[in-house]
C-alpha cells in the first residue's frame, strides 16, 4: 500500500459530558489502578490517563482523557464561557504539553496517553467508563476512511528525549547497550 492510500479505521472515542460530571474522580482511580504494576496493586491519580478539571466553588469538573504529545506550548491562553462557567483553554486540552505536569509519568516524566484499556486484559469499553456512575462518560466507536500513514516516530523520538532529558545522553546509550548484551 502507497502512502496516500485510504483504509478503514475504527476511531475509539470517550464523549465527555461535563454537566454530568460530579468530580468523583472514580476514572481516575480506576484508570490509575488498571495502568498500576502489578495491576490494580495501587493507584496514584498522577499516573492515571484521565483527570478531572475540578474548581468546586465554580461547580466545574471537566473529564479529560489523555491525548497526543504536545512538544510545545499553545501561543494563546484563551478562555471560555459556557453556560456561565469560565474555563481556562487548557481545561479541554488532551495533550502532554511543556506547560503543564499532567499526563506526564511522574517518574520519568514521560507522556502518558489514553490507550482505551485495550492492555491485558482487554477491556469492553474503558474502564473509566464503566465506573463513571453519573454517566459522564460514554464510548463511542465509528469507522471513518483516513489515508495510510508512514510509520511515525515523533512519540518514539518525544520519549528518548525526556530519558536524555532526566538522565543524559551517556547513561541511556550504556544502559541500551547493557540490555542489548542480555539477550
Amino acid at each position: 500500500m502507497s502512502c496516500g492510500d485510504k483504509k478503514k479505521k475504527i476511531i475509539k472515542t470517550i464523549k465527555i459530558d461535563p454537566d454530568k460530571c460530579n468530580g468523583c474522580r472514580a476514572c481516575e482511580i480506576i484508570c490509575s489502578a488498571f495502568h498500576a504494576t502489578p495491576k490494580y496493586s495501587s493507584n496514584n491519580i498522577a499516573r492515571s490517563r484521565i483527570r478531572v478539571i475540578r474548581d468546586p466553588l465554580k461547580d466545574i469538573y471537566v473529564p479529560v482523557y489523555a491525548g497526543e504529545i504536545a512538544t510545545a506550548e499553545c501561543m494563546g491562553r484563551d478562555k471560555y464561557v459556557i453556560d456561565g462557567k469560565e474555563y481556562d483553554e487548557c481545561a479541554f486540552c488532551r495533550a502532554s504539553c511543556p506547560s503543564r505536569n499532567i499526563f506526564k509519568e511522574p517518574d520519568s516524566g514521560l507522556p502518558l496517553k489514553c490507550d482505551m484499556c485495550e492492555d491485558d486484559p482487554p477491556q469492553k469499553e474503558p474502564l473509566c467508563v464503566q465506573w463513571c456512575l453519573a454517566e459522564a462518560l460514554t464510548y463511542e466507536e465509528r469507522e471513518e476512511e483516513v489515508e495510510e500513514e508512514e510509520a511515525n516516530m515523533s512519540d518514539m523520538e518525544t520519549g528518548l528525549q525526556s530519558l536524555v532529558d532526566k538522565y543524559g545522553l551517556q547513561n541511556l546509550v550504556d544502559t541500551i547497550i547493557r540490555m542489548s548484551r542480555k539477550d
